[in-house]
């Protein structure tokens, strides 16, 4: 496809896709296919949006650290693991084929949503492991970081729900530290894959213009929502979009 040509909607897509960044956290997971509806070819749609997530995830992590709404004991530990794990993730994606990435992406969102829209017992809540046992946290990080590299995002559809279930934060603190994580998370991928090949500047350039201020006004949004009506949100979204992502690209996979 013509980038330019299709400039409208790429730039449009990179604003939906903002907003959902700034509101949940998550973004890149909802990046690569709607790029693949509006016709971006193969792992130029995978990787493309790297470039955009990085200032975006800045942006957004810059609003909930302004609020207040940064745990950075989480967000020390949980970048000491992931970090590392991210770039090994990366340099892994070139045996992998897109494809075989899509559906696992697919498949990490819906498990994730269904459990974070299972209700969770108020006790456990209040004392989540994630405080008491740091090292697990670490250890955990190095999954998400493992799996950032690998899918090519910046891990923030998976650092959500860590940090919802795992730490017991609230919907805004969980984003805002995601945010802070993704944003350094964002790094060692995107060089990796602009040193492999992957990127299509014009494609990514065209999705930042949008999605830089979708990840602000999505910030600005989720500081003015109810936290507990936010979280339902965010796992009704992450199953409803697992469920089209999957019916739309396992089929061509094992085709």
């Amino acid at each position: 496809m013509d980038p330019m040509a299709s400039f409208p909607l790429i730039c449009t897509a990179g604003l939906a896709v903002g907003v959902l960044y700034g509101l949940f956290g998550v973004g890149s997971a909802f990046a690569t296919p709607i790029l693949a509806v509006i016709g971006v070819p193969g792992m130029a749609a995978v990787a493309g949006p790297l470039p955009a997530l990085l200032p975006g995830s800045m942006t957004g992590a810059w609003s909930y650290s302004r609020e207040g709404k940064v745990d950075w004991w989480v967000a020390k530990r949980t970048i000491a693991g992931a970090f590392p794990a991210a770039i090994v993730g990366a340099i892994s994606s070139q045996w992998v084929s897109g494809p075989l990435l899509v559906a696992i992406s697919g498949g990490v969102l819906l498990l994730i949503g269904l459990r974070v829209l299972r209700p969770v017992d108020t006790d456990a809540e209040r004392t989540p492991w994630a405080r008491t046992h740091p090292i697990l946290l670490v250890a955990a990080a190095i999954v998400v970081g493992f799996s950032s590299g690998l899918l090519a995002n910046g891990g923030g559809f998976l650092l959500v729900p860590l940090f919802l279930l795992a730490v017991g934060l609230d919907m805004n603190q969980a984003t805002g530290t995601s945010l802070v994580v993704a944003s350094l998370l964002t790094i060692p991928t995107l060089v990796a894959h602009a040193f492999i090949g992957d990127i299509d500047w014009a494609v990514s350039l065209i999705f930042a213009v949008g999605l830089i201020p979708g990840a602000r006004v999505g910030a600005l949004a989720a500081g003015r929502l109810a936290t507990d009506k936010l979280r339902s949100a965010f796992g009704v979204l992450l199953v409803g979009f697992a469920i089209w992502f999957l019916v739309r690209e396992v089929p061509q996979l094992i085709g």
